[in-house]
């Protein structure tokens, strides 16, 4: 009886340390043992200006991307002028806390550098022009933080929806292997860095298609690819689940990483003819497309953590396809949600609240990986 009552308290204990264990452990601890875990950041966050948003960042994430200071605008304001302060600070960010950190974004239509496709008179630049701007502009950048960052997001958002190439100023100049060339450039500059190909709408059907045609091609032509980017700026009706988690086993099929690159949950209506995370849409404000102006009510708060929680419930299932979760910002304060595509209202895509805190999602996410 006393050697029962001896395994029965040891067993008490034991339980209760494991459940002490357990109760500490955040999204990297658990969910990092299938994939890595991160966030965008911004230079509030890097630079010590908001430092509840920094330690959220290196309790709960493991990964780090930065959310606008590496693109062209930012960080090639002129042609023969870089600005490397906000991007040198964010990488130190990541190597001061032991974070893997990602590049992004070095070929994209939208805030690319503004010089990039013209010549000084307003004359549109010549293919070959274009093709050496290019190149200089992803070799400098990329060559800067050689063995620093992991990975690049190399080409974003080249594809519409419908899987036709967007029109974008570097495919009406160069063509259509100007995607080729960026990842050829790219590599020449860190031939150990992973290279990426990142959009949003991945689970449209057309898009889905063309992405994968473009991977295996530069596969096909030598190139290196490692991984495609779903940019996963999700909603409360889209997108349609099923279509979804079909993307994610074609991508896989390529022979190359998935990755959920730019996570959040847009929980407002949409305007009329909203399309996608298309950043050049803008709409009138009007009251009934911000109904949550003091904080999400009962069925809000109950249909935000359904809709996470049947995301991370592909992600659970599809945890050894998937490389990468990163949410697109770490709290609801700072989120590019609150005035896209309507400036001035109020939204709440992200795990953690206004006041720094980890939403009771968090733990349900945490419980899901854990089972």
């Amino acid at each position: 009886m006393k050697l029962k009552a001896v395994f029965l308290l040891f067993g008490l204990w034991l339980a209760q340390t494991v459940s002490a264990v357990n109760d500490g452990d955040t999204m990297k601890d658990v969910l990092g043992k299938y994939f890595t875990v991160g966030a965008a950041v911004n230079i509030d966050i890097v630079y010590g200006r908001s430092p509840e948003e920094a330690r959220i960042v290196t309790d709960n994430f493991n990964s780090i991307v930065a959310e606008n200071c590496m693109k062209g605008e930012v960080i090639h304001p002129e042609e023969n002028t870089y600005f490397w302060d906000d991007a040198d600070r964010t990488v130190k960010f990541a190597e001061d806390n032991g974070l893997e950190i990602i590049g992004h974004c070095l070929v994209w239509h939208s805030q690319p550098p503004e010089w990039m496709f013209t010549y000084e008179n307003g004359d549109t630049v010549s293919r070959a022009v274009l093709i050496d701007r290019m190149y200089h502009h992803i070799t400098n950048v990329v060559s800067r933080y050689k063995g620093k960052i992991k990975g690049w997001d190399v080409v974003n958002e080249a594809v519409n929806d419908d899987g036709t190439m967007r029109q974008s100023p570097y495919y009406k100049i160069i063509g259509p292997d100007y995607v080729r060339l960026a990842f050829e450039f790219a590599h020449e500059a860190d031939p150990n860095a992973e290279l990426y190909i990142n959009d949003f709408s991945m689970a449209s059907p057309g898009k889905r298609a063309t992405i994968c045609k473009i991977v295996r091609q530069l596969k096909a032509d030598g190139c290196r690819i490692d991984g495609i980017g779903m940019q996963s700026h999700n909603g409360i009706d889209y997108p349609d689940l099923d279509e979804y988690e079909a993307s994610i086993d074609s991508f896989a099929a390529c022979g190359v990483k998935v990755m959920i690159t730019e996570l959040d949950m847009n929980m407002l209506p949409s305007p009329d003819d909203f399309s996608g995370a298309d950043i050049s849409q803008h709409f009138d404000y009007q009251d009934k497309l911000n109904p949550y102006k003091s904080g999400l009510d009962s069925k809000g708060r109950k249909l935000f953590e359904k809709r996470y929680l049947d995301f991370f419930g592909i992600y659970y299932r599809h945890r050894h396809q998937i490389s990468r979760v990163t949410f697109w910002g770490v709290t609801d304060k700072g989120s590019w949600l609150n005035d896209f595509p309507v400036e001035g209202r109020t939204n709440y895509p992200l795990l953690f609240d206004r006041e720094n805190k980890a939403k009771p999602v968090v733990e349900k996410i945490i419980k899901l990986f854990s089972e």
